[in-house]
């Protein structure tokens, strides 16, 4: 079939000849392989469509990839360059799909090893696509003549096939380290590049082998940028592993710091983006780095100067006074004809900038904002957002500003990111709750995402009630229910009732348009809108606070597996929905990195909640464990009891029951040459605590995970539950072969680690709880709840900010009414914090702090047990 486009086609500038392909018609068309003799540009043409369609996504069956791989290995007759190189690329495209793929294994070695040089490179391509890792030795001999093969196509063509096959077969392909050390000597640009890649990856878990590497390598000259630049990574790499000494003493960042007078732009570039992206650098150090990017700036070349601008951009979000002597080349850049970097310079000026040049960098981005994608439209929303944090007196200029981008067209992600700035503005800044609240009104009018409409009716019908004047958002509240869909529908019901709920004066009113809600079309809207009429007309606020303006938090997996649990083993107790564990907390800000524990002065903190359901399953498979009674209460976030580096890597997670609590020792064994058996651990326990069960793992071979299971009871004293355990990791050892982990003999040796003591903390007892309205919840339990009430000196904390962070942080409770964000400049703070002890007791604390001398604290906590209030009493003093 000749190639040919009419006369009209070639009129309206060409198309695609593929476009509107059929799968089936291509597959008959593939009968044509077995035509002799072969048709080398028919044959060329159908597998240029086979590949087509499954670039495009096209899914072929097990069956027709099959039929068609063995159609296409009747082209290997043919002599056709163009043809052959088609059927290589077939064969590694088919070959995910099809079966029997290996029986082209012959003819793609005999192209390998062949005189042909057009071949060979594509072939060895194809065979490591279709090589598994038995099959990987019979071709080891032809690999290792590749790699080190004259031709240089071939080389690198064998280098990044051993590299994929990495994967599969490690181990075979570090047996071909020497070969791939010949070529990092390489006068070829990509040879040694890959070369390079490749012994990387070799050794990337052998940390001497690779600081040889490294220092090998720094000695050299290289001709080319490319493997300078994977050099730079690895070497950045190497000095994030390092945790103590300063950068300065290292000959390493010295290197790198070399790099930033290199010729070339590339290198020059690179060095410095690594050094403003490493945690431990310094403002001294970011200088020169900072200095390099601003002379990039001012580059002729538009990539430059756009990936300076973008690299500056992430700086000021971390080290912003940093960037204050590139803010004279921002401004210049603000009129770049690329939108994308003028776009950069703005948003990094935004977060540099003083407050008096915010009303003109407004004003100058809102001049093009329509122009740039919806992508840059983001980094300016997120640009705004770090300056209304920085400056909340200028929320007004910047909500208006908001606003008008809310009103203009774009995508739900675009939108989605506007809404949560207002969002977090009218939540960080009372003074802006009114403001936002009404652009927000005014937005859902025309919006066409209902997700989007459903999160802001739920902020209406928490912040409304709150506001100045709470009727003004009924209106736009009600429009939903008439307007919407149904799920738009059913939020703005829920809203409603929270004002009907909240505000005792708009109660009359709110009955009224529930009860008009009762005649809805969708069964969702009734049911919700007969429910809230119910409680509402009873007016009691104990009903309005638990069943409406607090959501009911329990995990409904651990609901639904204790109503299953209840209705197969019937009791003449009721069921106590205080039973079934809370659902965790979803924060969206991680915990500190080192905050500073009340009581000790020392590291501690807990990081935010994992889902302890994905760990129900794993344990309950255990017959040791299964009859723990649960349900399980909290998973805390895993301790590192070794070093990462050590020769046995343990980790201890902690899940947490009722009167139980199990460790789930994670080990893994880093040693090729050994085995262990019989893996345990032993504890020292504390007084009162009881050992009933210990699971070992049988069998630790080298880079496995295996799991050492401890089950404890909790002491009957609550006050005696916090406690350190004293660790040490117990094993047999048996030598073993390095390659098939097969251990030498049956003999072994008794040997022993010493691990990091563990800690039972008050966090890992407490699960978050959600109070909406933490002032209603605190009066109400006033007389029923115990209350324990004290005074603290914490002379280790210098402000406000990181005193409210160690304490929600130490008790792992959740901070109620955004009390966890400090105005700035206040010498006061009230910080109110709400959670569920293991035994499913509420626990209410009220911490009343004041700057003076350090942080003085006066915390008084409520809970339903007075054990349970003395001891996180005493545990914070």
């Amino acid at each position: 079939m000749a190639f040919r486009r009419d006369k009209k086609e070639e009129e309206d500038g060409g198309g695609n000849p593929f476009q509107n392909l059929d799968k089936t018609t291509v597959l008959q068309e593939a009968r044509t392989f077995n035509d002799t003799p072969v048709n080398p540009r028919k044959c060329t043409h159908i597998l240029t469509k086979i590949l087509f369609l499954l670039n495009q996504g096209e899914q072929l069956g097990t069956l027709e990839a099959t039929d068609a791989f063995f159609a296409m290995t009747k082209l290997f007759q043919s002599k056709d360059v163009i043809l052959r190189r088609m059927v290589y690329l077939g064969i590694k495209e088919l070959s995910r799909v099809a079966e029997d793929v290996i029986i082209v294994t012959s003819s793609l070695t005999k192209d390998m090893t062949g005189k042909e040089d057009m071949y060979r490179a594509a072939a060895i391509r194809a065979l490591c696509s279709i090589t598994d890792a038995t099959m990987l030795q019979a071709i080891e001999r032809y690999m290792k003549q590749a790699i080190v093969d004259k031709n240089h196509n071939v080389s690198s063509a064998a280098l990044v096939s051993s590299l994929h096959m990495t994967r599969t077969a490690g181990d075979v392909v570090k047996r071909w380290v020497n070969e791939v050390h010949e070529l990092l000597n390489s006068d070829n640009v990509m040879v040694q590049y890959h070369a390079l890649g490749l012994m990387y990856d070799i050794k990337k878990y052998d940390r001497l082998a690779v600081t040889k590497l490294v220092a090998l390598l720094t000695r050299r000259t290289f001709k080319s940028p490319f493997p300078l630049c994977t050099l730079l990574r690895i070497i950045c790499k190497l000095l994030e592993e390092e945790s103590e000494g300063s950068l300065d003493d290292s000959p390493l960042y010295e290197f790198v710091g070399s790099c930033l007078r290199h010729k070339s732009e590339i290198v020059v570039y690179q060095a410095a983006r690594f050094i403003v992206n490493m945690r431990r650098t310094t403002s001294r150090e970011l200088a020169p780095a900072i200095s390099v990017l601003q002379l990039l700036c001012t580059s002729p070349k538009p990539s430059l100067r756009f990936a300076a601008v973008r690299t500056l951009n992430k700086v000021a979000m971390t080290h912003p006074a940093a960037i204050t002597a590139c803010n004279m080349d921002l401004e210049t850049l603000i009129s770049d004809s690329n939108r994308s970097i003028a776009t950069l310079a703005i948003t990094t000026l935004l977060k540099t900038g003083a407050e008096s040049s915010v009303d003109r960098l407004m004003k100058q981005i809102s001049s093009f904002v329509n122009e740039i994608s919806d992508e840059f439209k983001i980094v300016v929303v997120q640009a705004i957002r770090a300056l209304c944090e920085k400056f909340p007196r200028k929320h007004t200029v910047l909500m208006n500003f908001l606003s008008s981008m809310l009103r203009d067209e774009g995508g739900l992600d675009y939108k989605a990111a506007i809404a949560d700035t207002i969002i977090t503005i009218i939540e960080d800044n009372p003074d802006a709750k009114d403001t936002g609240l009404a652009h927000l009104c005014e937005f859902i009018e025309d919006c066409e995402h209902s997700s989007l409409a459903v999160r802001i009716l739920h902020l209406l019908g928490k912040e409304g009630p709150r506001s100045k004047q709470p009727s003004r958002y009924i209106r736009f509240i009600y429009n939903r229910v008439i307007l919407e869909c149904t799920v738009v529908r059913a939020a703005a019901v829920s809203a409603l009732a929270q004002f009907g709920a909240a505000c005792p004066e708009l109660l009359p009113n709110i009955l009224v348009l529930l009860a008009r809600c009762q005649m809805d079309c969708d069964d969702e809207v009734r049911d919700r809108a007969t429910y809230y009429h119910s409680i509402l007309t009873l007016n009691n606020k104990y009903l309005n606070l638990h069943f409406i303006l607090e959501p009911l938090q329990v995990s409904v997996p651990n609901l639904e597996s204790a109503l299953l649990s209840y209705i197969e083993n019937p009791s003449s107790e009721p069921f106590e929905l205080k039973k079934v564990p809370l659902a965790p907390v979803v924060t969206t800000e991680a915990a500190p990195k080192a905050p500073i524990s009340i009581k000790t002065d020392q590291v501690s903190g807990l990081a935010p909640t994992i889902k302890e359901e994905r760990f129900v399953d794993k344990l309950s498979g255990i017959p040791e464990l299964a009859d723990v009674p649960g349900p399980m209460f909290k998973t805390s976030e895993p301790v590192e009891c070794t070093e990462s580096e050590t020769e046995y890597v343990v980790k201890c997670y902690k899940h947490c029951f009722p009167k139980h609590i199990v460790f789930r020792f994670e080990c893994l064994n880093t040693l090729n040459e050994v085995l262990l058996e019989d893996v345990r651990v032993q504890l020292e326990l504390p007084d009162g605590y009881r050992l009933l069960k210990e699971v070992p793992c049988p069998k630790l071979p080298y880079n496995e995970i295996g799991n050492v299971y401890m089950l404890l009871e909790f002491p009957e004293e609550i006050a005696c539950s916090v406690g350190n355990f004293g660790a040490t990791l117990k094993f047999v050892v048996k030598d073993c072969d390095p390659i098939t982990g097969i251990p030498d003999s049956d003999d072994g040796y008794n040997d022993e680690y010493m691990l990091e003591d563990i800690e039972v903390t008050l966090s890992d007892q407490i699960s978050k709880l959600n109070k909406l309205n933490f002032t209603a919840a605190w009066d109400e339990v006033a007389d029923a709840y115990c209350e324990v009430e004290d005074t603290y000196a914490l002379t280790s904390m210098n402000t406000l900010e990181e005193a409210v962070q160690n304490i929600i942080s130490f008790l792992g409770m959740q901070p109620a009414e955004r009390t966890d964000k400090v105005v700035q400049g206040k010498s006061s703070h009230t910080l109110y914090l709400a959670g569920v002890f293991r035994d499913s007791h509420e626990v209410l604390v009220r911490a009343k702090l004041a700057l003076g001398d350090g942080v003085t604290m006066q915390l008084t906590v409520r809970s339903e047990e007075s054990s349970i209030a003395e001891l996180i009493s005493s545990t914070v003093g």
